[in-house]
């Protein structure tokens, strides 16, 4: 019987470097994402949530086709087996980023009385994004798994693969929804099968998505339901 290495969470780096310790980690948190957007989808059941989720792995696809179209190998000295182009661990991080960017620019407003608290919160919101796709795509090449040009390729084809795909699946729709596109997402969403599932569009009704407005009328039942016990004690 023959042995193999899951190389999907397994990374080699200097054990006698920290740096190169948090270079690991952090190139292991597109891992964490798709847990992250599992339990996301299951407990918010948004149909932008389930959407982001869906083309994330179409992109992975779309990474795995390039790669054994181009068959380009790793850097010389490379511990990693396989194809290095492009890089996916950059394609990921530059479609996850771009989508949620894009979101939070076209589709969500911050739940804030001023609006340049809104603002800052926002820009925040970006420097951290880009700030992390930045610093996973960097530590591919600190732990030698591919070569800039590799990193960077994998980055523009992941930005614009979600640029599409939210044009084509999130933009487009919900700003013509007599369109083709607008008409596939109604019926994604009102088919018993969604209805059942309680699946729904929160941006299409707030601007937050609905967590104010929800906090909201938890507040007031918080409020309404522990007057009596703050009386009698």
């Amino acid at each position: 019987m023959s042995l193999a290495s899951l190389e999907l969470s397994q990374v080699l780096y200097d054990d006698s470097s920290y740096f190169s310790l948090a270079m690991a980690l952090i190139t292991l948190s597109p891992i964490l994402l798709m847990a992250s957007y599992a339990a996301l989808a299951v407990f918010m059941r948004e149909i932008t949530v389930i959407n982001m989720w869906a083309g994330q792995f179409f992109c992975e696809a779309f990474n795995l086709v390039i790669k054994r179209m181009v068959k380009q190998g790793r850097p010389a000295g490379s511990v990693a087996n396989g194809y290095g182009f492009p890089s996916s661990h950059s394609q990921y991080m530059g479609y996850f980023a771009t989508f949620l960017i894009l979101h939070l620019h076209f589709r969500h407003k911050f739940g804030l009385r001023d609006s340049s608290e809104s603002i800052l919160f926002r820009a925040l919101a970006y420097i951290v994004l880009i700030a992390w796709a930045s610093i996973v795509a960097y530590s591919r090449y600190h732990l030698s798994y591919h070569s800039v040009s590799q990193i960077l390729w994998g980055v523009c084809i992941g930005v614009s693969f979600s640029i599409c795909f939210y044009l084509v699946t999130e933009l487009i729709p919900t700003r013509r929804p007599n369109s083709l596109f607008g008409k596939v997402r109604t019926y994604i969403l009102r088919n018993p099968i969604s209805q059942w599932l309680r699946i729904r569009d929160g941006w299409a009704v707030w601007q937050d998505g609905g967590w104010e407005d929800q906090w909201q009328l938890w507040d007031r039942l918080w409020i309404r339901r522990t007057k009596p016990a703050l009386h009698t004690s």
